[in-house]
């Protein structure tokens, strides 16, 4: 599915001789394929597996562009956040802090957690109803300000 989108989007941009784009475009597909290669995955990826993908590219891209932008390095930041806008295309709408914090306190309520400590179980639900819809960092910082 993503794959055929892929190769889609690659052919498009190839016509517009959109570089950078293509760049991001290209990153991806090597992931999905480099994904779809490991031992023990089957032969088509599932959405989540995809998905799964896409964050790690994503998370990448952000952690090179505040490294780039830390050593004062314009020209390679703006490639980075060039490329980060591209896979963040195919990845489901992110949730905003607000909904993350709302969810979060639904979570703490099912569980009955009620200090730091029951934090893994707050954070294995939330992180499992909210796969591909939130940055497990924002998810994180959000279950310790509820329950510290």
């Amino acid at each position: 599915m993503l794959e055929q989108k892929i190769n889609q989007e690659i052919k498009s941009a190839m016509l517009a001789k959109d570089n950078i784009r293509l760049q991001g475009l290209r990153a991806i597909k090597a992931a999905v394929l480099l994904a779809k290669t490991e031992k023990g995955a089957s032969e088509e990826l599932t959405e989540e597996a995809e998905i799964k993908v896409l964050q790690k590219l994503a998370k990448q891209r952000k952690e090179s562009a505040d490294i780039y932008k830390s050593q004062n390095r314009d020209d390679l930041y703006q490639v980075e956040t060039a490329e980060l806008a591209v896979i963040e295309e195919f990845l489901p709408k992110q949730l905003s802090r607000e909904d993350i914090v709302a969810f979060v306190k639904d979570a703490i309520a099912r569980t009955g957690a009620s200090s730091v400590k029951d934090m893994g179980k707050v954070m294995g639900l939330v992180n499992k109803e909210l796969a591909g819809r939130a940055d497990g960092k924002t998810i994180s910082e959000v279950v310790k300000e509820q329950l510290g």
